[in-house]
């Protein structure tokens, strides 16, 4: 086993690596960008090597320094996480050529799978059944467009380098084909340095099902059962679980068989994932593979019990692989969603800035199943515009599907993010879904439950009922805290009992009697007591406790009138006040909302890529007038209506702000 190894990524995966070498008594190197000075994979690892600024292509994506690090280091392996250097074949060879170890497969095996076009000819060789499309490479957009007709819409149009939903666009007529083809080119080029675009039948209703294998350098390969992610926004997974809840056995070994056959087919000696698009009647195609460790590869871990970043470091060394394919079982079941700095009301753009509150469920039991959480991020750490929006990775497990759901709620339910927009209140609401329990599950999930966007859950009467309860014990807490400040001009009063609380249009009158910790609160108009108990101080954001001995967390802001309290996708603007200002607060005309109609303003923090508009030009609704990129993805900023350019007050290079004038119409 090595005694050193170098870790060429930042974040998360860093952190995760880190964890597992400090168990096997492995020293750790972390390379890291001006970006990520101080980080926690920084703080964790043995030692640290300075490569550059903070974009990627700067200091991640340089072979060079990261071969100095190793040098410098003395370290005897590299693990690339996955992004940046982890599927780039001629990193692995150069590691090679320089008796380094790369933890992870042959340059060989990443070159033929890593390469789309080339992946879907092995695999088609080694029996594998492969979706129809157009292999070869394509020149220009009219190209493009030929060969989606003959393939029959809808198609798939996607980087040959590509992954992680980089370079990728579905067209289901010629102009999204046109646009699709120029877009999926330049943001291959923009991530990947490589334009070649290659198109195929896109499957409809289909899910996304994979198998990971791992393989030694002996020859032996085995599979690992498989991983469902069809729940996806943008081509980006959003939960996946394992095992699938639409595979039967025969199905399961049938695709397992035919990825060992392929990662055989290429001397497959590490860790890897075979994905396959599977259709209602269980028919699967091979998509592509992934020649590198899984963003998801913790629910695998789960059900099996086999940590699959030891393993890579083992058949790195050159171990002989200990498992044998009939010792895999599938023990319970495994969910994980991914926490990703961007803000869900706003069609999920991205959301930028300091993490100034960061609290996690902790990891262990929690009710009838487990909790863990892979992270590379800290209160008080800044989730940066250069990199991947995560911030973490939510895992859950229990014995049934069922209960691994029921406890990613409560774990969803104890998650404390302040200081930038998160997407849990999307995930609660997903998970709360009759649909989604139920596992009829495809890609398309999200545009066909949430098809104009997310915009927040309305509370039902359960949950209005804990909002309300929650705020009148809260108000009633702090009220008595006020009263009991010394050195008031007039003396402290009883604490009343009636209140009004103002939860968005509705006014529910209650009646309140405080205890220490605890309170009564009856709803008046429905004659209903319910009895809260908690043991929650003024100051904390998360207000856990039974109602009705059933437990419960609900999220607690204060603003400048009320609170804001926030539970599985349900936001709440909350006021406690005296029956007499209720009257009055009811009277109040509500506020105009500013005219912005005239004004295209930058939907997230990022970098102007493109101006594509003058001043006194007309736009026409719906055309493009710039673009602007955030965390590695570009975005079209389009106009909304008919209009002539008064002004143009960004330029390309320019970095914006949420919210900022890009652009005024006259």
């Amino acid at each position: 086993m090595f005694s050193k190894i170098l870790i060429a990524n930042r974040g998360e995966i860093a952190c995760r690596v880190i964890k597992t070498a400090r168990r096997m008594g492995v020293r750790t190197v972390v390379v890291y960008s001006e970006a990520d000075r101080g980080s926690m994979a920084t703080d964790l690892a043995d030692e640290t090597v300075f490569i550059g600024p903070s974009p990627a292509a700067q200091s991640y994506l340089v072979q060079d320094k990261i071969i100095e690090a190793v040098r410098k280091t003395g370290a005897e392996a590299v693990h690339p996480g996955f992004g940046f250097l982890s599927e780039n074949a001629s990193f692995a060879r150069r590691l090679q050529d320089e008796k380094i170890v790369f933890i992870g497969p042959n340059p060989h095996a990443i070159e033929a799978m890593g390469d789309k076009i080339t992946s879907k000819k092995f695999a088609a060789e080694a029996g594998v059944n492969t979706v129809p499309g157009h292999m070869g490479l394509i020149a220009d957009a009219e190209e493009a467009v030929g060969i989606a007709r003959s393939i029959g819409y809808p198609v798939m149009i996607k980087a040959s380098a590509g992954g992680g939903g980089k370079g990728l666009r579905i067209a289901w007529n010629d102009v999204e084909a046109r646009e699709g083809f120029d877009g999926a080119r330049a943001e291959a080029i923009a991530s990947f340095g490589d334009d070649r675009i290659f198109i195929e039948k896109f499957v409809d209703q289909p899910r996304h099902i994979e198998i990971q294998v791992l393989g030694d350098k002996h020859g032996h390969i085995i599979h690992l059962n498989e991983r469902e992610c069809s729940i996806q926004r943008r081509n980006q997974k959003v939960f996946e679980e394992a095992p699938s809840p639409f595979l039967d056995a025969a199905t399961r070994a049938a695709m397992g068989a035919q990825a060992v056959a392929l990662a055989k087919a290429v001397n497959y000696d590490s860790a890897g994932t075979v994905e396959f698009i599977v259709d209602g009647n269980r028919n699967f195609y091979f998509l592509e593979m992934n020649t590198r460790l899984q963003v998801e590869h913790p629910v695998t871990e789960m059900i099996t019990g086999y940590d699959l970043v030891e393993q890579m470091l083992r058949v790195a060394s050159g171990e002989k692989l200990s498992i044998r394919q009939k010792d895999v079982g599938i023990k319970g079941w495994a969910l994980e969603s991914r926490i990703y700095a961007e803000d869900p009301y706003r069609n999920f753009l991205p959301s930028i800035g300091r993490l100034k509150r960061c609290r996690f469920p902790a990891e262990g039991a929690l009710g009838v199943g487990s909790v863990r959480i892979d992270t590379g991020v800290r209160e008080g750490d800044e989730i940066s515009m250069y990199y991947d929006p995560m911030i973490a990775k939510l895992i859950t497990h229990s014995k049934t599907r069922e209960a691994a759901i029921d406890t990613h709620i409560k774990a969803i339910e104890r998650l404390e993010i302040q200081g930038i927009q998160d997407n849990s209140p999307f995930l609660a609401a997903v998970l709360s879904q009759d649909r989604f329990r139920s596992g009829s599950i495809t890609t398309g999930y999200i545009k066909e439950e949430f098809p104009d966007g997310f915009h927040g859950l309305a509370p039902d009467e359960a949950v209005e009922r804990l909002i309300c309860a929650s705020a009148a014990y809260v108000h009633g807490v702090l009220t008595r805290r006020d009263s009991a400040i010394s050195g008031r001009a007039e003396p402290a009063r009883p604490l009343r009992e009636d209140w009004v609380v103002i939860c968005g249009a509705r006014h529910v009158p209650i009646r309140l009697k405080l205890g220490e910790g605890e309170a009564e609160i009856t709803f008046t108009q429905q004659d209903r007591t319910v009895s809260l108990a908690t043991a929650w101080a003024p100051g904390r954001p998360l207000l856990e406790g039974l109602l009705d001995d059933t437990p419960f967390a609900i999220a607690i802001s204060n603003r400048p009138e009320g609170y804001v309290f926030r539970r599985l996708g349900v936001e709440a603007r909350v006021l406690v006040c005296s029956p007499e200002t209720a009257d009055l607060h009811a009277r109040l005309p509500e506020k105009a909302k500013p005219d912005t109609s005239k004004l295209i303003m930058s939907p997230m923090p990022g970098l102007v890529v493109s101006v594509a508009v003058t001043v006194g030009q007309e736009v026409k609704s719906g055309e493009a007038v710039c673009i602007v990129e955030a965390m590695k993805m570009q975005n079209i900023i389009r106009a909304e209506a008919d209009g002539v350019v008064k002004t143009v007050n960004v330029a390309g290079g320019a970095s914006v702000a949420a919210d900022e004038i890009l652009i005024e119409f006259a």
